[in-house]
């Protein structure tokens, strides 16, 4: 048997009604099995209340951002902010030019708060700047304002780009930024379903914050379509964990409160119906 006879690992499929238990099964599915790696993993996630705002576990979430800021790294809130300005949103009140240029005006204090990290870009201000095309850049502005103007858009359309090879084909060793390529949105009879592409993603670090964020502009565009939001699905290429060992003790509470959360769930929505096929369940 050759290199390339080795058959390629199958996704891990992850479909829960709850965006805490999205993350968790993830996260457990990747503790309990061999290596730091899903790939790829692809996770959808349902539950959305009439406002867009995803159901969440309280304890897992809780949980998770205390064990980040033990290990001091970004909260939940704050990477979720870097996809979308959910403070900006409600100041703004409903009017999404307001929403604009409110983030316009702010963005060069988030770059300057930390250069490090902020200086070749956030998401949110990709989408809404991405630096050439229709609506002066702005991806967001020129999507929704075509979904507004015709009946029948053309679906291919209603997408947008983080990832710009000008800017992002370098050589670095490593680059923080961007991991979140595409995202795009599909309207259905149930409502908005938003997909996003992530090439590489942080599990422990990033994951849940990224979810977040993702939902919130989903809700933010199924708003201005006049659209419930229906559905996430984002689709991983390597989703890592990183930043902290499978054998760290302050896992632990996490863990147990992640499982639990998945008991809860699996008894409600049982596997056999869909609620979670891994890759190794889809190859039975």
């Amino acid at each position: 048997m050759t290199k390339h006879d080795v058959i390629a690992p199958r996704p891990t499929l992850i479909d829960r009604p709850n965006l805490s238990a999205a993350w968790a099964d993830s996260f457990v599915h990747i503790i309990e099995h061999s290596g730091k790696e899903l790939a790829p993993l692809v996770l959808s996630v349902t539950g959305f209340a009439g406002d867009g705002t995803p159901a969440e576990d309280a304890d897992v979430r809780q949980l998770l951002d205390a064990l980040l800021q033990a290990k001091d790294k970004l909260n939940i809130e704050d990477v979720a902010y870097t996809i979308f300005p959910q403070r900006l949103w409600k100041i703004a009140a409903g009017d999404r030019k307001r929403l604009f240029d409110l983030y316009a005006m702010a963005f060069p204090r988030y770059r300057a708060m930390n250069r490090q990290l902020n200086g070749r870009g956030l998401y949110f201000e990709r989408l809404m700047s991405f630096g050439g095309g229709p609506c002066n850049g702005n991806q967001l502005e020129w999507i929704l304002s075509q979904y507004d103007a015709r009946s029948d858009v053309r679906r291919s359309m209603l997408q947008a780009a983080i990832f710009d090879p000008s800017r992002d084909h370098v050589a670095n060793a490593q680059l923080g930024f961007p991991c979140l390529q595409h995202v795009s949105f599909e309207p259905t009879p149930s409502g908005l379903v938003v997909n996003a592409f992530y090439a590489t993603q942080q599990l422990f670090v990033k994951a849940y914050g990224n979810y977040l964020g993702l939902a919130r502009l989903g809700a933010f565009m199924a708003n201005q379509m006049h659209l419930p939001l229906a559905r996430l699905n984002v689709m991983i290429g390597v989703a890592k964990l990183e930043r902290i060992t499978k054998s760290d003790p302050a896992l632990q509470p996490l863990l147990l409160s992640a499982r639990r959360l998945l008991k809860q769930l699996d008894s409600a929505f049982p596997i056999s119906v869909g609620a979670r096929r891994s890759g190794s369940e889809a190859a039975a």
